[in-house]
């Protein structure tokens, strides 16, 4: 029996179907921003004059609370110059679509938000509180962390920036009261020709620890690093490109060498919660007269024992007559160059914003922008958050995934 033929009606047609792809959504005026700081020893600003004067050239409106950048030593002529309207009333600046700020959100600020406000700013884990949180839920806020902002590199810009300031630093802290004019023992950092040099004992292989070493071995010191992961400790040696004394922390070796060093800087990391102390009391106690201790991390609880938190107004106190400086933010003591490396980071990424039509539309496009964001539009989609207080978590990938 013969296969019929198939039928094919001459009123159908048959085309290719083009292909459905995303289409760039278009270019939005961001209108940011600044409020003045009042948070404790907080005097970076998160915009320089410099990228103010970008943003408004790209055709973003700037609004700027008076003195906000004073404790960096930039004036409202700065900002006025490059373009920023200059408002005497912070309600005023919390009127604006998006607030870009270098402390944490206070209870405060809270009630001078609106509705669907964005807000990018430093998140402080530790000190963070549930009113505070529940409180931007309720209004609908989206809000993006400095601590957890990545870059299309996995990596953490901010942190890290802050973390070299503070590293660096930490030496230059250190030689200020070590020295005659602090009631210091009068030991120079490095030392000269024919005297041995200073001993510096550094508590974590992190980024901090990292820059305090590079410093310290500038400066011609010894140096000996404590970090209990064996991959930190190889990187940094890798990092600097010389063999270095190291150990992981085991507690007579480093009570052996915390006795006759002349500076001991406290750089552990913490993903979360509190800072482990690996410097006990007893070991603090048997340290030399006059050795000066930096607790970098003394922000997440101190990794000595005796660490207590100072401020810049009162950075130091002694006890076994050992000097302890322990002023939480160090980075914002050193305030111009912090602000000029935040704002290397937010400017491109806010321009980008503009660019993409605002956040919502960003953190669509660009999945490393996700990890930064702890509240979508008064979703909370930070887990350690959501564990912490009790508090329902939202998974911030099934939001943009329905969005599809």
């Amino acid at each position: 029996m013969a296969a019929t033929k198939p039928f094919v009606s001459p009123s159908i047609t048959y085309e290719t179907l083009e292909e459905m792809l995303d289409v760039k959504p278009r270019g939005t005026s961001l209108f940011l921003g600044i409020p003045k700081e009042s948070s404790f020893n907080e005097n970076r600003i998160a915009l320089t004059p410099e990228a103010v004067g970008v943003m408004v050239a790209n055709g973003h409106r700037v609004v700027m609370e008076t003195k906000a950048g004073e404790g960096a030593s930039y004036t409202d002529r700065d900002y006025s110059e490059a373009g920023a309207q200059i408002v005497y009333d912070k309600k005023t600046v919390y009127e604006c679509n998006m607030l870009v700020k270098s402390a944490p959100v206070s209870e405060a600020e809270c009630e001078l938000m609106h509705l669907n406000q964005c807000v990018i700013s430093p998140i402080h884990l530790s000190v963070m509180k549930r009113e505070i949180l529940q409180k931007m839920m309720d209004k609908k806020i989206t809000a993006l962390s400095f601590e957890n902002l990545k870059d299309d590199t996995g990596h953490n810009p901010i942190v890290r920036s802050m973390s070299e300031i503070a590293g660096s630093a930490v030496m230059l802290i250190a030689g200020q009261y070590l020295s005659n004019a602090n009631n210091g023992k009068g030991v120079l950092v490095g030392g000269i020709s024919g005297i041995p040099p200073t001993k510096v004992i550094i508590i974590g292989a992190g980024i901090v620890g990292e820059y305090a070493a590079r410093t310290a071995l500038a400066m011609g010191a010894s140096v000996k690093i404590f970090d209990n992961s064996i991959y930190r400790l190889k990187r940094l040696q890798n990092n600097i490109g010389g063999r270095l004394w190291t150990s992981v922390i085991e507690p007579k070796i480093l009570a052996k060498q915390l006795k006759t060093c002349d500076v001991a800087v406290g750089a552990l990391n913490s993903s979360s919660g509190r800072t482990p102390i690996v410097v006990s009391e007893e070991m603090v106690s048997n340290m030399r007269p006059g050795t000066v201790i930096v607790d970098v991390c003394i922000d997440r609880g101190g990794c000595f024992e005796t660490s207590e938190v100072t401020s810049q107004e009162d950075p130091i106190f002694r006890k076994y007559d050992v000097i302890h400086y322990c002023v939480p933010n160090i980075p914002s003591g050193f305030a111009r160059t912090a602000s000029q490396a935040i704002s290397n980071v937010l400017m491109p990424l806010l321009l980008e914003t503009g660019d993409n039509g605002g956040i919502e539309n960003l953190v669509w496009l660009k999945p490393n922008i996700r990890s930064g964001i702890y509240l979508f539009k008064g979703s909370l989609t930070n887990l350690y958050l959501s564990e912490r207080f009790n508090l329902k978590y939202t998974d911030l990938n099934l939001i943009m995934a329905s969005k599809r």
